[in-house]
């Protein structure tokens, strides 16, 4: 049953995330919009955000647990990927540690996922974004 729901959630996920990866032109959009995705998506779906963080999967097979990691491994990826594009584009400065940058997203994103579950779904995922997304984009993708 998780194997399946892992599945559709990889799917739905990816999905989205090409879509906005061919439609929206501009890099700095493009890394805003994928952020709201993920938090978008963990807020539409809290019973999924359980499976995202682990915590529904707790007492089954650990190859479960290994395909989230791998799921989160690949957003960061995408996370990265788009940072490099940013940077070809000369819209982000070369210094920055891509690797980084692309980590401390996902450290965001999963940090909102498990605040989300931990509160009994009352924490928004999206809350104070508008504030946060101030600190949490570089000054250039503002």
């Amino acid at each position: 049953m998780f194997a399946a729901l892992i599945e559709f959630i990889e799917k739905t996920l990816f999905v989205l995330i090409n879509k906005i990866l061919q439609e929206e032109q501009s890099n700095a959009k493009q890394i805003e919009n994928l952020l709201l995705l993920l938090l978008g998506f963990s807020q539409k779906n809290p019973g999924m955000t359980r499976i995202l963080i682990g915590d529904a999967l707790i007492n089954e097979n650990d190859h479960l647990q290994l395909r989230i990691h791998q799921l989160h491994d690949r957003l960061e990826a995408t996370l990265k990927q788009a940072l490099r594009f940013a940077v070809s584009e000369q819209k982000l400065t070369a210094n920055v540690d891509i690797a980084a940058q692309a980590n401390l997203f996902m450290c965001f994103v999963i940090g909102r996922w498990y605040q989300f579950v931990n509160s009994g779904f009352r924490r928004d995922p999206l809350a104070n974004w508008e504030t946060q997304r101030m600190t949490l984009l570089p000054k250039e993708l503002l």
